[in-house]
């Protein structure tokens, strides 16, 4: 009698493959959101720093003009970057370098910024040298090829997002302006500041938090020359300086103890998986459900994009006198909070989906799909967004704020945990052959960028004008409705099946 056959390894996040990869890939991942959502932590303050005549309609313009700017430098870029990480003349590496390298570069520029033109154009180096997340996520899928493991993988990405959103904005909101936020460190008299306090942090008060992640985004570089395999399928035999060197300091390190722990690649047939995975799903992608595809990237990433702006614009907006208000929906004022209070918010936010992602996220993909999640959890953005403007009607208690912002937040953190995974696999499983991936993924992450072009510059002037004709949750009500016309999108999607 034959022995009965094993049973199929249980998948898990302890059982994903190749996880050193990953690591690197989480790493760089991490490194930009980092970066990148700290300056919602205190760019209220910053703008404020550069003319501070300017009223807060007229900063909320700003912001969202400063925020499209990155946007519309990754519009123009992103479609071209993808092209080369696909090109087998460049390759994946070469592509994350650069855009490491760009944003590091970037983050020294702001540190040093004395005017809002100045402000402008490292915020487009940034986005013109940065091609990193369509990349990124193509890689994912080279790395981590068994179907099984796909969803957990490809959540990895938007759980560095809120592992940023949480580290990267509390500690801007506690370094910015580090001469007044921490005076017994650097003020005058302080352990760093002498009689006048330090000098460099008074002149660029808000220099501190962008060389800190100056410092990191270089640290990613350096990580993916030293520690991560190509993947482009022409490429990925071929030798690798880098990798070399990176295998010859660690086995240094650990004095010849690594190579029983050295990977081995298994080499397979690209063009056979994808065979695979289409006969599995029985699907051929027509050119009608690649444009819807890319129809829902576009209003997502417009409803989010806008919110963002409009959110962290809206919390340190000065609160309004509630004697012109006419409720329900005319009213006007922001919350009134600090650089470090915004930070806070960015935290909460980030605290509540990193658990959803590692415990619910799993379990529940597996048991609804991928694609039924977004069509389940896209509405509760669409309510936190018509609830949100009315925390600026609660009285200034501390306490009642917060309970009532965060159960808000809740929904659209929750909405936002389970959705945007989703975009990501639907795109990625729109390219017609595996060694188009980094291009299709290029082309998404262009029109993600248009989508964050129109978003925080049309927000920030909606915001604006909501805070000078008492009508401040126009713009929020009006992200509800593009939000509805999403779902209307994603049903309308005739996808693979996952």
């Amino acid at each position: 009698m034959s022995p009965a056959p094993p049973k199929p390894q249980a998948v898990s996040w302890a059982s994903i493959p190749r996880k050193g990869q990953l690591a690197v890939i989480v790493f760089a991942r991490l490194a930009e959101p980092l970066s990148e959502r700290s300056l919602s932590s205190y760019l209220f303050y910053q703008l404020r720093w550069f003319d501070p005549s300017l009223s807060a309609a007229e900063i909320a313009k700003q912001a969202g003009y400063l925020t499209a700017v990155f946007a519309a430098a990754q519009c123009l870029t992103s479609m071209w970057w993808g092209y080369a990480a696909d090109s087998p003349y460049l390759g994946r590496k070469p592509v994350l370098v650069v855009g490491m390298m760009g944003s590091a570069i970037s983050a020294l520029g702001m540190d040093f910024s004395r005017s809002l033109s100045m402000a402008f154009f490292f915020r487009f180096l940034a986005g013109a040298l940065n091609g990193n997340v369509g990349v990124l996520r193509t890689m994912v899928s080279e790395v981590v090829v068994d179907k099984r493991y796909k969803a957990r993988a490809f959540l990895l990405l938007p759980m560095c997002f809120n592992v940023g959103v949480i580290i990267g904005p509390l500690l801007s909101g506690f370094l910015a302006d580090p001469v007044h936020s921490l005076p017994s460190i650097f003020g005058p008299g302080s352990l760093f500041g002498g009689k006048g306090g330090v000098l460099w942090m008074t002149k660029f008060p808000y220099a501190l938090p962008n060389l800190m992640f100056a410092i990191i985004l270089g640290t990613a570089a350096l990580a993916i020359i030293l520690g991560l395999d190509e993947t482009h399928p022409q490429l990925r035999h071929q030798p690798d300086r880098g990798r070399r060197l990176g295998r010859l300091l660690v086995r240094r390190l650990l004095r010849g103890k690594a190579d029983e722990y050295a990977y081995h690649p298994i080499h397979y047939d690209t063009s056979a998986a994808s065979n695979a995975r289409l006969s599995c799903d029985e699907v051929v992608e027509t050119p009608a459900n690649v444009c819807l595809t890319m129809l829902q990237r576009f209003l997502q990433s417009l409803h989010v994009s806008a919110f963002n702006s409009i959110f962290f614009s809206l919390l340190p907006a000065p609160r309004a006198d509630q004697a012109s208000f006419d409720l329900p929906f005319r009213f006007s004022g922001g919350l009134g909070l600090s650089s470090k209070k915004v930070g806070f918010a960015n935290t909460t936010i980030g605290m509540i989906g990193l658990p959803l992602q590692l415990l619910l996220y799993p379990k529940l993909i597996g048991s609804i799909g991928v694609r039924n999640s977004y069509r389940v959890f896209l509405p509760l953005s669409i309510i936190a967004y018509v609830l949100l403007p009315y925390p600026v009607l609660l009285p200034d208690d501390v306490v009642l704020i917060w309970i009532c912002l965060s159960s808000v937040l809740v929904m659209r953190v929750t909405s936002r945990t389970f959705v945007n995974p989703a975009t990501v696999m639907l795109v990625n499983d729109c390219a017609p052959s595996p060694h188009l991936l980094g291009t299709v993924n290029g082309v998404a992450s262009s029109i993600s960028s248009a989508a964050r072009i129109l978003g925080p510059t049309v927000g920030g002037a909606m915001l604006g004008w909501g805070l000078s004709h008492n009508f401040v949750g126009l713009p929020l009500w009006v992200l509800a409705m593009i939000a509805m016309v999403n779902w209307i999108a994603l049903l309308l999607i005739e996808h693979v099946k996952m």
